[in-house]
């Protein structure tokens, strides 16, 4: 197990502990716990950046970490946009159910798509998008901006930019499967049963 390993395990283990704190917050309103919940947040961003970096410095990308660095960013991502899209106003803005719907739908999609060409027998590759890593950006500011309680109009720019980009690498990805699909070798021909 490598360090980057294990920053990432902690990044997962912080998910329960920021859907609570905002959880805590809608029920008692207190501030203390908004804050929490944003530190949570913003420690959870900080480690991914920094097991990134220790993977590539010290020469320790694995297959376990480039499955546990994408499964903590989804996890912190989706639990905290699925939280706030809940209606608890006026004590937190609200996150529109079509975009927790599409970022969800993306999110079951490429995990899909990626069962579905290792069943063909071929080796899955994700090639990480630029409009994905835009759209993951977005969705972080947007989290960040709500619960910030910033101006309502900025969030509503962050919900549109984070809808499109989401939309966009969803489609890229979808694309990307198709043609590693049709680049999948073709199974051998059956033969025929023996005849007697």
């Amino acid at each position: 197990m490598t360090i980057p390993n294990y920053i990432s395990i902690l990044r997962i283990l912080l998910v329960p502990v920021f859907i609570a704190l905002i959880l805590y917050y809608v029920n008692h309103e207190v501030e203390l716990y908004r804050h929490l919940a944003i530190t949570v947040f913003v420690l959870a961003i900080v480690s991914d950046a920094v097991d990134g970096y220790l993977a590539r410095r010290m020469n320790q990308t694995t297959r376990l970490g480039a499955i546990l660095d994408p499964l903590a960013d989804k996890l912190l991502l989706v639990g905290g946009i699925v939280v706030l899209s809940i209606d608890y106003r006026p004590i937190l803005p609200t996150i529109p159910i079509w975009l927790t719907t599409l970022i969800v739908t993306r999110d079951t999609i490429l995990p899909l798509g990626t069962i579905l060409i290792s069943y063909t027998g071929s080796t899955p590759k994700v090639v990480p998008r630029m409009t994905g890593k835009l759209a993951t950006v977005a969705q972080m500011t947007m989290i960040l901006w709500a619960l910030a309680k910033a101006p309502e109009a900025g969030l509503a720019i962050l919900i549109w930019v984070a809808g499109l980009l989401t939309l966009l690498s969803g489609v890229r990805y979808i694309l990307d499967g198709v043609a590693q699909l049709d680049s999948c070798p073709e199974p051998p021909p059956t033969p025929p049963p023996p005849t007697d």
